[in-house]
């Protein structure tokens, strides 16, 4: 195919841009009028006609106007999209919000910020796909009486995160029974993966007293229970995807897209694509492979920690988004995700 001449990307570049802000098919004259070019609409239609055929852009049965096909957004995103630059005064204000957002504290809570900020600031869904979690090592255990027969567990692992969990047991326990029990496991088993205690426990427990057996093996229990718990990915603002005419008027369609959220291993091999790539990816609708997100693109980048890229952060919308506020907003997002990730001890 031949490539377009500059009239034609110009007259595609408005139609897309106006079609985008209005969510309206536009029409010649529409074009003629906003485009800067000193054509009739009569022209403007030949050319129109001339894009429907090379499958850039659509009638719809209902209107005179044209709307753009994923081709049409596909070349309008990688080659005539102006893209905001972060170092513009707007990025720069979003680069604050993002900042204030995601302060360094536990790596699991920056990851859901990362999610939610990205949803609050484009009004898609925002995600964000964690870090491959390492082994669970435990560099610290403690209990707490709640009541006769419910004690809170509390994990320190060596990476820093905390793990509560409300264990339940058949008879209550002192607080110095708490404390012994504690110190038992800490001394005997800091430093190893549940994995490796899960073997060990059973055999040495059975040579402790048996009324404290009960709790330390419930304690071993709940926590390798803690440590099997990988979120793979969070996503924040699927409600959103309700008020976005061209999906909601679908329900059919965007219940698909609901259980693809649930799902999480088709949309998590989609976003591992983002890993091996080199900045902002984009995927428009059936270019991502997946059904339910034929009428949706996905903007996605890497984040890392430490020079070494772990994850990635996106946002899912409709094929009618404005890409170049939202591909600034996604690439800003990853860079400080991993300036926060790699600060953090």
């Amino acid at each position: 195919m031949a490539p377009l001449d500059n009239r034609s990307k110009i007259l595609l570049k408005t139609l897309v841009e106006r079609y985008i802000a209005e969510g309206q098919p536009v029409g010649s004259r529409a074009l003629s009028r906003f485009s800067g070019l000193e054509l009739s609409p009569a022209t403007v239609r030949n050319v129109m006609s001339d894009l429907e055929e090379m499958g850039f852009i659509a009638s719809p049965h209902t209107s005179a106007g044209r709307i753009p096909t994923a081709r049409g957004y596909r070349l309008f995103v990688d080659s005539l999209l102006t893209v905001q630059p972060i170092e513009s005064l707007q990025m720069r204000a979003v680069s604050g919000q993002v900042r204030e957002h995601l302060q360094p504290d536990q790596p699991q809570r920056l990851i859901s910020s990362a999610s939610h900020l990205l949803s609050e600031l484009t009004h898609f869904a925002g995600v964000v796909v964690a870090p491959r979690k390492e082994a669970v090592r435990i560099r610290q255990i403690e209990f707490i009486s709640l009541s006769e027969t419910r004690i809170l567990l509390i994990i320190v692992t060596t990476a820093g995160d905390v793990q509560n969990r409300i264990l339940l047991t058949r008879r209550s326990y002192s607080p110095a029974e708490l404390v012994t029990a504690a110190n038992y496991l800490n001394q005997n088993f800091a430093g190893l993966e549940f994995s490796e205690i899960r073997l060990r426990v059973q055999a040495e427990l059975a040579q402790l007293r048996s009324d404290m057996t009960e709790l330390m093996a419930a304690a071993v229990e709940a926590g390798s229970e803690a440590a099997d718990e990988t979120a793979a990915y969070v996503v924040s603002g699927e409600t959103n995807l309700l008020d976005v005419e061209d999906l909601a008027s679908n329900m059919a369609r965007l219940r698909e897209l609901f259980k693809l959220f649930e799902q999480k291993t088709s949309l998590m091999q989609l976003l591992d694509v983002s890993n091996r790539a080199d900045g902002v990816q984009i995927f428009i609708g059936g270019e991502s492979g997946l059904e339910p997100l034929n009428s949706c693109s996905v903007v996605a980048a890497p984040y890392e920690v430490n020079g070494m890229v772990v994850g990635s952060v996106g946002v899912i919308g409709p094929t009618r988004m404005a890409y170049e506020r939202v591909i600034p907003i996604v690439d800003i997002t990853a860079r400080l995700l991993s300036n926060a990730l790699s600060a953090h001890p």
